[in-house]
């Protein structure tokens, strides 16, 4: 390692599985390991080798103590005193650890992966504060949503601990944000300045090729031969609006199946009861099969066969992607890299941010239209057309969400901090 090389703290709530913000930590992790650096890993839940791991439970956002603390402090607008108490002794014992982690690892620059964004767990967000306030640490926050972008955080008894820490405004710490929008409402809000830096993929290595592990999925998937595969790739949480998805496939009027290749996310279950119920209702072919599927390819402990997240885009013939609020998009840039054809809802960081590079895409606002459905008919029976398109958003992708383009902002943000 070199004089220059840092030894990076990244820290969150969960570092696991096919979430954003794990997915996009390990695009930075390979970009600055290969610049020299080394990486280390604070968090409730963590897939890193353990060696460099630090795993605390109540650092993750599910833990029953943390889920009980969010319901009291975003479920009133007065909070008791033992919900502060409870609050200030678990911000102590997580900024213990977090001392310990910094002290083990020798970390000597931290990089916060949305743990001072979105308030889904308070005493983390605060521990962290007091930690960089202690000890000046060098800080990169690398924020993917802010709790402004929710309404479910606008209102409650939190005000006091959003203020402070979500995100913390510290001398040290530089800001990094996914997209144009963010940049703005940071600015307005904190008056302070930050670096956007969007997510990405390794266009400039195209996926590999059939290698025969499908083979099998569509009978695991129980589909029948020459139905259309329909790939919602997101968490089933309210602002996916997956219904938007049951209902272009309710009236394409073809053999279609609807794979949702995630499961319920932290929103709560009356979502996917809902969703549940709206199929039933228009009565489409539909398969929930997060079971099967994973960020990688492995068997359960049951010995059932595992498919990658990869493994659901290949076979897929189309990618929808009604989402009403994205703070960037990785199953946009997910369906690309893959070249598959995507129906989406144009919401607002794709209109900002996005749109303008010039992808083609099939797009709606809202609601599915009657030239919704025949654009996505027409494309699935148009291979050609279909191939013509997703080459032409491969090439737009490559040019501007490619880890080449990581390469130069990371190096560029890295710059921005101080040696500690």
């Amino acid at each position: 390692m070199t004089d220059s090389a840092r030894r990076i703290g990244f820290v969150s709530t969960r570092l696991a599985g096919t979430d954003g913000v794990s997915l996009e930590t390990a695009k930075w992790v390979k970009i600055l390991n290969g610049f020299g650096h080394e990486s280390f890993f604070f968090a409730g839940e963590s897939e890193w080798p353990g060696d460099r791991s630090y795993v605390v439970v109540e650092a993750h956002f599910s833990h029953p103590v943390i889920e009980a603390l969010s319901a009291a402090l975003f479920g009133s607008f007065a909070r008791s005193p033992e919900t502060s108490r409870k609050v200030e002794d678990i911000k102590n014992h997580l900024k213990a650890h977090l001392h310990e982690f910094v002290r083990r690892f020798d970390i000597n620059l931290l990089v916060i992966e949305n743990a001072m964004a979105i308030p889904m767990n308070i005493p983390l967000g605060l521990a962290l504060a007091e930690l960089i306030a202690e000890t000046n640490m060098p800080t990169i926050g690398h924020h993917h949503d802010f709790y402004w972008e929710r309404t479910r955080f606008l209102t409650g008894a939190a005000a006091d601990y959003l203020q402070a820490a979500f995100p913390a405004t510290l001398r040290s710490i530089t800001h990094a944000v996914i997209n144009s929008l963010a940049q703005r409402q940071l600015a307005l809000r904190t008056g302070v300045s930050s670096m956007i830096v969007p997510n990405v993929m390794d266009f400039d290595t195209p996926p590999p090729g059939p290698d025969g592990y499908t083979d099998d999925l569509w009978g695991a998937l129980d589909l029948d031969p020459g139905e259309y595969l329909i790939l919602q790739p997101t968490r089933v949480v309210p602002r996916k609006r997956i219904e938007r998805a049951v209902e272009l496939v309710k009236w394409l009027e073809l053999p279609c199946v609807l794979v949702i290749s995630h499961a319920a996310g932290d929103e709560g279950s009356a979502y996917f009861a809902y969703l549940q119920e709206y199929i039933k209702r228009l009565d489409i072919k539909f398969r929930f099969a997060a079971h099967i599927f994973s960020d990688e390819r492995g068997q359960t402990p049951n010995g059932q066969k595992v498919y990658s997240l990869a493994d659901a885009y290949r076979s897929a013939d189309l990618v929808t992607y009604p989402s009403a609020i994205e703070g960037f998009g990785n199953a946009f840039l997910e369906a690309i890299y893959h070249r598959k054809p995507i129906v989406m809802n144009a919401y607002e960081v794709y209109q900002v941010d996005i749109r303008p590079k010039g992808f083609e895409v099939v797009e709606f606002e809202d609601y599915i239209t009657q030239d919704t459905v025949r654009q996505t008919r027409d494309l699935l029976s148009n291979p050609d057309r279909v191939t013509e398109m997703v080459e032409h958003n491969y090439a737009v992708a490559r040019c501007h969400y490619s880890y080449t383009n990581l390469e130069k902002l990371l190096a560029a943000l890295i710059d921005r901090c101080p040696v500690a």
